[in-house]
């Protein structure tokens, strides 16, 4: 188990300010109710010695890397959500990047995608990747499709340490991830499963 646990990165995507605080423009309605579980899942990680990576978005204020359908959200005096260096873009109170674990920018859905994850994961001897974070249809579900893709050993989806805009969304995603072969455990049998 200790050598599995060598070979496994938790990838934390997206639990920033823009997404999750109430009355933001573009918050995830219901998703502060996992940042327990992700802290949790942070916590389990980093007492096993599983590489922690926190997948963020940070965007250019003009929008100029952000998907085309984003960028009427982008320029001057709009809302510029997740740009580099603003308090939207900080990750969600409770969470903390600290030293060993890993920040990875991303500015498309796949935490894989136009990033150097895949290396940095293959350069540190993983072959196994479990995910938390929002939102389930999109960014979590981008993510872990390439993760299959790319023929990780073991992909895994914490499902009540992620979420979308309503449960039916989320338990929907998760069926077809499922059906491809992830793990979906709760935190409560993830965290059992590495005792």
């Amino acid at each position: 188990m200790a050598d599995m646990r060598k070979h496994t990165a938790l990838l934390v995507v997206d639990m920033q300010k823009d997404f999750l605080d109430e009355g933001r423009p573009i918050s995830l309605e219901g998703g502060k109710a996992i940042i327990p579980s992700v802290i949790k899942a942070v916590e389990v990680a980093r007492e096993l010695g599983i590489l922690v990576v926190w997948v963020v978005r940070e965007h250019d204020p003009l929008g100029r890397d952000v998907e085309v359908f984003r960028r009427n959200f982008y320029g001057p005096g709009k809302l510029s959500p997740a740009t580099k260096g603003s308090e939207g873009a900080e990750l969600v109170d409770g969470l903390v990047i600290k030293e060993g674990d890993y920040k990875l920018v991303k500015t498309r859905f796949s935490a894989f995608f136009a990033t150097h994850l895949h290396s940095l994961l293959q350069s540190n001897g993983i072959n196994s990747v479990v995910v938390v974070g929002v939102q389930t249809p999109n960014c979590i579900r981008q993510t872990v499709f390439d993760a299959v893709s790319l023929d990780y050993q073991s992909v895994t989806v914490i499902v009540d340490a992620t979420a979308a805009a309503t449960p039916d969304i989320h338990l929907a995603n998760i069926l077809d991830m499922k059906n491809v072969g992830v793990a979906t455990p709760t935190l409560q049998e993830w965290c059992q499963s590495n005792a």
